[in-house]
């Protein structure tokens, strides 16, 4: 899967410790960066290279789903889902997320975080499509899912059969949220996240109706609940947490959770409410971004996900400068390197998993030769098509723009199987 040298020569690359872009030669070897050498010589092309974006939330499997759940309220999207899910089989999950992958990989996503279950099919075609992937088996309690068996059993299992097949796929756990999952199985979850050292991927306070629910039922708020039972830790990776209170943010803060930030998914369902970014930053909790599912976002462009979220907190607090480009691009890639506790991963340093997109700055959507600039353009006018190359692991996924034949070809049968099959 990784080739054995490639040099990028005459680029301007992002320098995370400074901030700045630097002009320098990169030698990625064996699937890292080997060395990179500063130099002054101008160059006479205008790339930019930078680490590979990661989101860090999606159900990839739900690709499928795309167009099928637009326009209804929440509690019909739920239902919607919920039928769309039960009968699915096995050869519906890999080209789904075969597709959603290809779509990733063009929109200059490197590494992504699942949450569902059979992710040993979508394990299969991570593999096949060559993108890193950190796949967390979701679980629940038996008498509220569809699974064979029990889903945290099956989750174990699924670590323990896939844990070193391929170092770009790392198995792990996830819980769908308080609402489905009673202490006894989110406690057993953690446990198989803490003795196997792997990420523990949930949903948390995404909708009001979550939160005041759990509360009347509970009488304690999710995070609270969460928080008094020892379940937050830096292993986990907390989707949405929209609804949250001053005590809640600092119990994240506190245990060093990871906060995947879905501003497009939560707009498009009409959930209401902003996440509390800003108070989060104060309190050092590492935000990331996700896209969520083709099924509530539709699209899987990162890009799009950041800039929404983005303005979103300028618009609604009555300030333009409480977030900034460079604090949003950290955000798709070095939060996202370090939620995932793969170290380097989202950097461009020697030693560094090799995981770039190379970027022409002469795109129409950039139109930038500026290092001084270019993260502005990035994160608020960028397409995914001002992309040229992309690297994961030391090996081209897509040059001058063209995906290697192995993922297009696979994009083209699934594709073809699910517009036979389901008439997409």
């Amino acid at each position: 899967m990784q080739s054995s040298k490639i040099e990028l020569e005459d680029i301007e690359y992002y320098h995370g410790e400074s901030g700045t872009f630097r002009h320098g030669n990169l030698t990625i070897e064996n699937g890292i960066i080997r060395s990179i050498e500063d130099s002054q010589r101008k160059s006479e092309g205008n790339l930019f290279v930078i680490p590979g974006f990661i989101n860090t939330h999606a159900h990839i499997a739900m690709s499928r789903f795309r167009g099928l759940l637009d326009d209804m309220n929440l509690e019909k999207f739920l239902q919607k889902t919920f039928a769309l899910d039960r009968d699915r089989s096995e050869d519906d999950i890999y080209n789904s997320s075969v597709c959603g992958i290809y779509e990733l990989l063009r929109n200059g996503i490197t590494s992504f975080f699942d949450l569902y279950y059979d992710e040993h099919i979508i394990w299969q075609a991570c593999n096949d499509m060559g993108i890193r992937a950190f796949l967390s088996w979701n679980t629940l309690d038996r008498e509220m899912t569809t699974q064979n068996g029990d889903p945290v059993h099956n989750a174990g299992e699924f670590i323990k059969k896939f844990r070193h097949k391929n170092e770009l796929i790392e198995p792990s756990v996830g819980i769908q949220g308080v609402y489905v999952a009673s202490l006894e199985t989110m406690e057993a979850a953690n446990e198989v996240s803490r003795k196997n050292n792997t990420i523990l991927h949930m949903h948390v306070s995404e909708t009001r109706k979550e939160v005041y629910e759990f509360q009347e039922r509970m009488g304690k708020r999710p995070v609270e609940y969460l928080n008094e039972n020892s379940l937050l830790s830096h292993r986990m990776n907390a989707a949405h947490c929209v609804w949250l209170n001053d005590h809640e943010i600092k119990a994240l803060g506190k245990n060093e959770v990871n906060v995947s930030w879905n501003a497009e998914s939560n707009l498009k369902l009409g959930t209401g409410g902003i996440p509390p970014v800003p108070e989060m930053i104060k309190q050092n909790i590492n935000i990331t971004v996700g896209t969520d599912s083709n099924g509530s976002n539709n699209s899987l462009n990162i890009l799009e996900s950041a800039k929404t979220g983005a303005i979103s907190i300028k618009n609604t607090r009555w300030d333009a400068s409480l977030i900034t480009s460079r604090e949003v691009f950290y955000m798709l890639t070095l939060n996202g390197g370090k939620a995932s506790r793969k170290k380097y991963l989202g950097e461009i340093r020697e030693g560094a998993p090799a995981d770039l997109n190379i970027i022409d700055g002469d795109h129409h959507s950039i139109q930038c030769s500026n290092p001084n600039n270019v993260l502005n353009q990035i994160v608020y006018s960028m397409n995914p098509e001002a992309i040229r190359d992309t690297i994961i692991g030391g090996k081209y996924i897509k040059k001058d723009w063209k995906m290697n034949n192995d993922a297009e070809e696979k994009f083209r049968n699934s594709l073809k199987f699910l517009k036979s099959n389901f008439k997409i």
